[in-house]
């Protein structure tokens, strides 16, 4: 029975992640059919100020249950399928709490309200998510949400060892999933100071969350990541790289959701 309820919460906690990206895919973009976006709402008079704490706290969030010296004071002997479903259900919840309490600041840098102009930057907005999205897949989509985690408990099978291998869009950048979220948060026709508030607080988080979580990956795996680190670039796909030839290969990241 235990182990139907871990795996039921898994699940729960992957379906929460699934939606609560998806409903950010919409919420940055100004498409005409959102109700509810980054530039639509009440605005206060601290509204920057409320914006900036709201992200603050998902970055704390999410860069302290994403530590494994972390995880493992919080939950102790606790199975990694419970562990791993709670830091990705927390991060669904501090997702749907920033969109609740967002405040749209007025004014905006650029507009483009028809022509290449909109068409081009809503493509590049499409390209960015869909990248990410396929990045998933090219580690373990299942695992980085922590649902493979939930079906090895509730079949017994042990956790794998983290494994280095090349695969994909892995052998180009080392963070596809972060660099296809940049482009999808930054590609928008409309940039109000909102959004452009939110944009450049989520590439602080995003730059500093990658710095501590290379410093755990060369701990972890050693001399195989830092040679990995010198071939190839972090998240610009024209970085200089030595030999992309060579059989060191990229992270299967057993990590949890780096949204």
């Amino acid at each position: 029975m235990k182990r139907f309820l871990v795996f039921g919460y898994a699940l729960l906690a992957y379906l929460a992640a699934l939606l609560s990206l998806t409903f950010l895919i919409f919420w940055v973009f100004p498409w005409p059919f959102m109700p509810w976006n980054i530039d639509r709402g009440t605005a206060g008079g601290y509204a920057a100020v409320i914006d900036i704490t709201l992200i603050l706290l998902f970055g704390l969030q999410h860069s302290l249950m994403a530590r494994e010296g972390f995880k493992q004071k919080l939950f102790g002997t606790t199975p990694p399928a419970v562990r791993d479903a709670t830091y990705t259900l927390f991060s669904a919840f501090a997702l749907v709490v920033l969109y609740r309490f967002w405040q749209p600041v007025g004014g905006t840098l650029w507009a483009f309200e028809d022509g290449i102009g909109r068409w081009g930057l809503t493509l590049l907005y499409a390209a960015g998510w869909l990248f990410a999205f396929v990045a998933t897949f090219q580690i373990d989509h299942f695992e980085l949400f922590g649902l493979h985690q939930g079906y090895r408990y509730l079949r017994g099978i042990p956790e794998p060892r983290q494994t280095f291998r090349k695969k994909g869009f892995y052998r180009y950048l080392r963070h596809p999933i972060q660099a296809g979220t940049l482009v999808g948060i930054w590609a928008t026709p409309v940039m109000s100071y909102g959004h452009l508030l939110f944009a450049v607080g989520m590439t602080f988080y995003i730059l500093i969350g990658l710095y501590f979580e290379e410093r755990s990956l060369v701990k972890s795996l050693g001399k195989a990541y830092e040679t990995y680190k010198k071939e190839v670039p972090m998240l610009m796909p024209f970085g200089k790289s030595r030999d992309r030839k060579q059989t060191v290969s990229t992270v299967r990241k057993k990590r949890n959701s780096r949204y």
